[in-house]
């Protein structure tokens, strides 16, 4: 398989889990309703370790234009590659869109709140202040990225930090590791801006958003969209330099 093949099918396994845990919570008469936020955090914590399972041997599973450019930052992924893998990744976050639309397809027209509509796609600020907003998602990436580049170096003694990612990817628990590492930045940070930490995470849901046909779906907010890209960006280069610097 081609990475970004594998990077479009690794990134909408992502959102299918990622948002198909949200839209059980939120839409009326899911059976799921009103789960909760440790439902949501624990479904995007295991549908980031299955979509990592499922390609992270193949194209090392960044499923993140924000990891894929972090990455490229400090040397340890080919700059040519880039544009391929976050084209791939959001085209793949608007399939698992598509297909959390089709999954709750009677759901949609019982569920009256365009907020609650639009938050199974897309993300948004708990308290709506741009520069809080923008530190939070940055935080959270930051982390993410020391987070993953870090477990590789304990986990395997790797000399290099291409080696750190690619061995914590390529390993039988690397994935799961991966797995409760989003799991404990849902819980511990996510409660202002709903963690997206991922730039197509969220830009292609509210595509897809803006893109289907749901009654009563309101806006796409697009006037919130730059945050969780730019914010992510910034965040996972920060990161993945801070681990380059205490690394050496």
């Amino acid at each position: 398989m081609h990475p970004y093949l594998a990077e479009f099918i690794g990134t909408a396994i992502l959102i299918l889990f990622g948002n198909g845990v949200v839209a059980n919570v939120l839409l009326s008469k899911s059976k799921g309703q009103n789960g909760g936020w440790i439902v949501i955090t624990f479904g995007w914590g295991l549908g980031v370790a299955l979509a990592v399972y499922a390609v992270g041997r193949i194209s090392g599973a960044h499923i993140n234009p924000a990891v894929t450019v972090s990455l490229a930052s400090i040397g340890a992924f080919e700059w040519a590659l880039v544009p391929g893998y976050v084209v791939a990744q959001i085209l793949g976050a608007i399939l698992g869109s598509v297909l959390v639309y089709l999954n709750y397809y009677a759901h949609w027209e019982e569920t009256e709140d365009p907020d609650l509509i639009l938050a199974c796609y897309s993300t948004a600020p708990a308290i709506r202040k741009m520069v809080p907003a923008v530190i939070t998602e940055c935080i959270g990436t930051a982390v993410l990225v020391f987070c993953v580049l870090a477990l590789g170096k304990v986990a395997f003694g790797a000399e290099s930090t291409q080696l750190a990612w690619a061995t914590t990817m390529g390993t039988w628990f690397g994935p799961m590791l991966v797995g409760m590492l989003v799991l404990a930045i849902g819980l511990s940070l996510g409660g202002p801006t709903g963690y997206a930490i991922n730039p197509a995470r969220d830009l292609g849901p509210r595509i897809a958003h803006s893109l289907l046909p749901i009654k009563g779906k309101g806006s796409s907010d697009w006037s919130y969209a730059w945050v969780p890209i730019v914010a992510p960006l910034v965040g996972g280069f920060v990161g993945a330099q801070l681990f380059v610097l205490l690394a050496l």
